[in-house]
């Protein structure tokens, strides 16, 4: 199967004929492909997207340590993600980090089209093997004119697609540093018109922290079929059973004697070896998505899903057990059409999430419950609907208008509590937030075939979530508002040299109101209130090209001894770069009689860097050196304590090749933070006694081997 032809099948596009090729190497020079995206609803080149969009493909996630996401997601300008604990996730989009101490929020998360972000609005990222994403779509700052309510941004998981006319079956494992056990099975089978693929992955880590084990076995099915010749359905199932142990945040001086530590206990307060503090829970996603083709012009989109969790949590003080369900739906109606002579996208649709959780709160007794605390019982509806309306200007010029229509409710019953005076033994309340309209106007201009420049205006509006209002340690803050912000861009593309190598980029201003930001408490517990404003400036840039490359090309025979175009494999040595210069700052933010109008927005870093180059030769032998590089981060709101700045640097190469055109085979290593570098990655904010780090792991070494067979 050729690069090009995994490409667009993997954007879900068709194949195109390909003029004939001899089964021989051949070298020859030639373009990188176009990568199309599936953002804002409308299957455009990028190159005619009038927005911040980062892509992430299966290529890249390909280069780094299989265990973990983190490394390939921050090779984007302006994105990163953290570990606070081993898979304890936290991702952040322009200093969304704000407000996310740990867990996902304030970023809108879809996997395979289907509503991940639970309508509370958290997300749990973690239950998201690596050998289950097959792409990535990042869009940048306010999105809400087509997926609703957020401030921080999009983040679009995809499944990789099965090649029409391949089974295939495949096993790998790999081992590493810090006790890393991991194993995939996957099959798939994939026909003119329908497809299946199944995925099993199962990963044990010691840590490299105290306190800091870790065991996930999740599973992934998904299925496609053309159920007549205007209708398609899509069913995806997602398990995952995980469970982690949470080491705790060190003062600097614990952090500097033995990182590996973890949160030792004082006189007063238990340390998280004693309470065997964890994070476990089992869950289960199934959406079904249905596609109707009534014309070439008009198309009819619908999915819907349920999803149920059960999550176990010990903390310093308390022992949560919580039980949740979900419900939801989104439909998208899309209709193209000519104005004037040129051409108009319409598209209009909505999406609604209903959730309901059980959480009951316990004394932690050494990782068992004692005395129940609390019992609450959760319910959170949320919805929007959406109108966009793209239009093909003279001058080669692209408008877009668009915006949502956004509601929230959430209501919380405390059935029964046995926490002190003055908390209430029980209660009833709710709380509908006001119904805000966000939209969006951008402008595209293409200035030839190598150049094409935008500007865009949003507006955003992000409620707090039920874990920003609830707080663990039982108190409520029905005071907590809503952020709403306006976000500015700027942004240009282009290539050099027929498109072998491409740049990107982006200025933005993000000017947020009613920010939401977070401390921790000397329990550990974290509580949030509103800020005036915040001002995010920043720049973002990205370049990537072949420095030299040849394709080769081989022949395969099919089962069905149909022929079809040869698989193609780009080798060479490909380089690519991103950059993120952030100034985000406070604006009017007054604190404890103090003014911290212009310190820098906590948690964020005035600079970020990653690089790197992908080696790859006809023999199957590639090697993918990498560096990262992370500025300070402020710790405080008064600025008044950082994590230093660091740099790392790592390395994947391995050699892969197909026998007899069936037999897949992959061998490969890699070592990560190869000098060793001590650096806090996922810091507590803010947080009480000066326990702001999180330690990131040492020198890690691993290897591993995948075979597949091609029936």
């Amino acid at each position: 199967m050729s690069s090009r032809s995994l490409f667009l099948l993997l954007l879900g596009l068709p194949l195109l004929p390909a003029r004939a090729q001899t089964p021989a190497d051949t070298a020859r020079a030639v373009a990188l492909p176009e990568a199309t995206v599936t953002g804002y609803g409308q299957r455009l080149p990028l190159r005619r997207t009038a927005a911040a969009v980062g892509v992430l493909e299966a290529r890249t996630i390909q280069q780094f340590n299989p265990a973990a996401l983190t490394q390939a997601v921050n090779t984007l300008p302006g994105v990163r993600l953290e570990e606070r604990a081993t898979a304890s996730y936290r991702l952040s989009i322009r200093g969304s980090t704000l407000r996310s101490p740990f867990g996902v929020r304030n970023v809108k998360v879809y996997y395979n089209g289907i509503p991940f972000t639970e309508a509370g609005g958290s997300t749990p990222l973690n239950l998201l093997d690596p050998a289950f994403i097959g792409r990535l779509e990042v869009l940048k700052g306010p999105a809400g004119s087509v997926y609703g309510a957020g401030t921080g941004g999009v983040a679009l998981f995809g499944t990789p697609e099965v090649v029409a006319g391949t089974s295939r079956v495949a096993a790998g494992a790999t081992v590493g540093s810090y006790g890393l056990r991991r194993s995939t099975i996957t099959a798939e089978t994939g026909s003119a018109t329908s497809s299946v693929r199944a995925q099993y992955a199962h990963q044990e880590l010691d840590g490299y922290r105290q306190q800091s084990a870790l065991q996930r076995d999740a599973f992934a099915l998904d299925v496609r079929t053309v159920t007549s010749p205007k209708a398609t359905l899509s069913a995806h199932l997602l398990y995952t059973d995980i469970s982690y142990q949470l080491p705790g945040g060190l003062t600097r001086a614990q952090f500097e004697a033995d990182p590996q530590q973890a949160r030792p206990g004082t006189a007063t307060v238990l340390g998280q070896v004693a309470q065997r503090a964890f994070y476990a829970s089992r869950t289960g996603l199934l959406g079904l998505t249905h596609e109707y083709r009534f014309t070439e012009r008009l198309q009819l989109e619908t999915t819907g899903y349920g999803s149920g969790t059960a999550v176990r949590t010990a903390s310093l003080t308390d022992y949560e057990r919580n039980t949740g369900l979900g419900l939801g739906g989104r439909t998208a109606l899309r209709y193209r059409t000519a104005l004037g002579g040129r051409t108009l996208r319409l598209q209009g649709g909505a999406e609604a999430q209903v959730g309901f959780a059980n959480g009951r709160s316990y004394q932690n007794q050494a990782g068992t419950p004692g005395t129940l605390r609390y019992d609450d019982e959760i319910t959170t509806s949320t919805g929007f609907a959406f109108v966009q309306a793209d239009y093909e200007l003279p001058a080669r010029l692209l408008l877009t208008v668009a915006s949502s229509y956004n509601r929230l409710r959430y209501g919380i019953a405390r059935v029964s509590s046995s926490l002190p005076a003055p908390a209430p033994a029980s209660y009833d309340i709710s709380r509908s937030f006001r119904p805000v309209l966000s939209p969006r106007v951008a402008l595209l201009r293409e200035l030839g075939a190598g150049l094409s420049v935008y500007g865009s205006v949003s507006l955003g509006f992000s409620p707090p979530t039920t874990d920003e209002v609830r707080t663990s340690d039982g108190r409520l803050n029905e005071d907590l508002q809503a952020e709403r912000g306006t976000s500015y861009e700027l942004g240009a593309r282009g290539n050099f040299f027929n498109n072998r190598l491409r740049y990107e980029l982006n200025l933005f201003d993000l000017e947020l109101r009613e920010t939401i930001v977070s401390s921790t408490t000397d329990q550990g517990v974290v509580v949030f209130r509103n800020t005036g404003s915040t001002h995010q400036r920043g720049l973002e840039a990205a370049l990537s090209g072949w420095v030299w490359q040849q394709r080769r090309v081989t022949s395969v025979t099919y089962r069905d001894s149909t022929k079809r175009m040869p698989p193609q494999e780009d080798t060479g040595l490909r380089a690519w770069a991103s950059y993120a210069y952030n100034d985000f700052r406070f604006g009017s933010y007054a604190s404890g009689g103090q003014d911290l109008g212009g310190n820098r927005l906590t948690g964020t870093t005035p600079h970020t860097l990653s690089a790197g180059l992908d080696f790859s030769e006809r023999h199957g032998f590639y090697f993918s050196p990498n560096l990262g590089h992370q500025a300070r981060v402020v710790l405080t709101d008064a600025n008044t304590e950082t994590a230093p700045g660091y740099w790392v640097f790592g390395a994947r190469g391995g050699w892969r090749r197909t026998f007899s055109g069936r037999l897949d085979t992959n061998l490969y290593a890699g070592l990560d933070n190869a000098t060793d570098r001590r650096y806090s990655l996922g810091n507590d904010l803010n947080a009480f006694g000066g326990r702001y780090f999180q330690p990131a792991p040492g020198r890690a070494w691993y290897a591993g081997a995948q075979l597949g067979w091609r029936f």
